[in-house]
Order: structure tokens, then sequence, then C-alpha cells
């Protein structure tokens, strides 16, 4: 890429437009095997918290880069204000820049608070085909909003067998809303419930998906159905007793755990409660380890599910390289067939 290259700068709609012709999963999949073989760098993330009155308000820097065949580094910005959604604006806003991996320029500017949510729900899939039970049947989505709608976009094109979602949300309209939403997606071959409450649509799931804003843990143990798998991915709903008792425990990256102090497992690390994967290795009396990282288990590292009651909890905090991965395939894509907007340097 010579100097006077443009920059290539990709809207929400051609990031929604290229991302529908992936196969986000897959992708994924391939990423974390890399990062578990270490041919992946994750710097640890910059994070800058500031208040607008009452309002918290934070700003993370993700960069990372992917080996493999990949060869693709970037950096996703995402900023976050919970109150927003008073505003009527999404929580949630970011751009992910993709680098020259020659050059080292800024190759690509996309917006980033979408392909964010569609990464999440990736991954959200991927570990419903490696830890999932034998059927998903029943689903429950606690929180609705746009992270629920990216889960739900994804449900109905890897989970055919789910004859049911449960929604919850602390504002009934918004569940019914994004229930309304659900016929762009399942066309009437899966039932939408808006329930009364998260404790009723977690008892009867099979897959508990929370994705909420919230900084308060409710959710209990004696909530969980045996045999169900729970992807926190909101990171605080599920009380210290999940994290304790459940029969697996897998994380995205051991590290991003390691250097917070602010959600659910960072806080237990720093108290004594968990440590790292020691795969195999026993943890001192009263701690509990982590049992795998995701990498552990697509490399068989670590197994999986052992028993159809086992219930499972996993807990990604969100690592850069989901972004970098499948932000470098839209920019490929991107350049392949026109699509975006050329800014000069």
């Amino acid at each position: 890429m010579a100097d006077a290259d443009p920059l290539l700068y990709l809207r929400r709609t051609d990031v929604q437009e290229i991302i529908q012709t992936l196969d986000c999963v897959k992708l994924l999949r391939e990423a974390f095997s890399l990062h578990a073989s270490g041919d992946t760098i994750v710097p640890e993330e910059a994070y800058l918290s500031w208040r607008n009155g009452s309002e918290e308000i934070r700003s993370l820097g993700m960069p990372a880069y992917v080996g493999g065949h990949f060869q693709t580094a970037g950096t996703k910005i995402i900023n976050s204000n919970p109150l927003n959604v008073e505003r009527g604006i999404p929580r949630a806003h970011g751009l992910t820049l993709i680098h020259d991996s020659r050059t080292g320029q800024i190759a690509c500017v996309m917006e980033g608070a979408y392909l964010s949510g569609f990464r999440t729900a990736g991954l959200t899939m991927l570990a419903v085909e490696l830890l999932a039970g034998p059927r998903v049947e029943i689903v429950a989505v606690i929180g609705a909003g746009f992270l629920a709608e990216s889960h739900l976009e994804l449900i109905a094109k890897h989970l055919p067998g789910a004859e049911q979602v449960l929604i919850y949300d602390v504002r009934p309209e918004r569940a019914a809303q994004l229930k309304e939403k659900c016929s762009l997606y399942f066309h009437n071959t899966i039932d939408v419930c808006v329930a009364p409450t998260a404790e009723t649509a977690i008892r009867s799931a099979d897959l508990v998906i929370p994705v909420t804003t919230t900084k308060e843990s409710y959710i209990p143990y004696d909530w969980l159905k045996a045999g169900c798998l729970v992807v926190n991915v909101s990171l605080d709903d599920v009380e210290p007793e999940v994290v304790l008792k459940a029969d697996l425990l897998v994380v995205d990256d051991w590290k991003l755990i390691e250097h917070d102090d602010k959600r659910l497992l960072g806080r237990m690390f720093r108290a004594g409660q968990i440590t790292a994967p020691n795969l195999g290795k026993q943890p001192e009396p009263g701690v509990r380890a982590v049992d795998a990282e995701i990498g552990d288990i697509l490399r068989d590292r670590r197994k999986g599910r052992r028993r159809p009651n086992d219930i499972i909890l996993v807990n990604p905090f969100g690592v850069a390289i989901d972004d970098v991965v499948l932000g470098g395939q839209i920019y490929i894509l991107a350049k392949a067939q026109g699509i975006g907007i050329q800014l000069p340097r």
C-alpha cells in the first residue's frame, strides 16, 4: 500500500451488509485456536472512565494482532454510557481500525458497535457448539437491548432445534418491542415470549444469555436448570456462588480477568476466590480454578461438557482478537467489492 493510498471508511450499513456473508462462528473458532497456540498478540487494554454529573462514561482501547493465515492487526475503540438509552441512542458507540500489516498505516476505519455486538453473539454461538447440552430447546435472553437483538439474529441461524425464546427486561416495553422484531429472524418458527421475571425465564432454560448493563449480581445457582449453559455476556449478572459451583468454568482470556478490578471475576480473583486455569494442577484449598480458556477446549487440552446434567458457566470478557479477525475479513471484502467511502489522507 503506497503512502498516497486513501483511507477506507465503512459505515454501519456497510458493516451490516458484509458481515452477513461471513461465517463468524467459524472465523472465531480459528481465531481462538490461534490464540491458544500463541499466534496472537493481545496487549493490556486501555481503560478510561470519567463522570458527567451522575453519569459514568467509559472508553476502551483494545489493540490486537492475529497471525496464522489472517496476519491482521487492528484496534477496537468502544465507548459506553448506560444512560444513553434515556437519550434514545445506543448505549455503546465505537470504531474498529484495521492496520496495514506491512506499513503499519491505518488502512480502514469502520463503525465498530455493530461489529462488537455481532462478534459477541458469535462467541456465544461458538460456546454453544462447544459446551451446550444434547438439546437446546429453551433459551433465556435477559436484557432487551442491542446485544440481545444481535444474539437473537444468530440464534435463528445457529440453533435450529430451539423451540422457545424467553425475553426479560426490567422495562417490559423494551422486551415487547424486541419480541416484535423477532419476526424478522424467526419467521414464526420459534415461540418468543416476554417473561414476567428473570427467574421465570432462567429456571426453564437450557441456554441462559444475560445481556444487561447491571453491576449487581442477581442470578443464584438454584435458578439454573440441570444441564444448562450460561454465557455470562454482561459479566456481573451471576452470583459468585454460580462461579464457585459450576461444573465447568470457562473464560475467553485469563489475562483480561487478571488485569480487571471492576467486574465479577476480576473482583473474585483479587479476593482470592478464583485462580488461573491450571490444566490438571490442584489450586489452593478453598480456591476455584478456572477450568479452561475457550482455546484450550478447541485444541483438546481440556475436555468440555462431561455429563448431560453439568451446569457450565462461560464468562467471556471480550478479547480484541474477535473484532480484529472479523474486521479484517470485512475490510478485505469491502475492498474487493468496492464498498465504503475512500477518504484522502
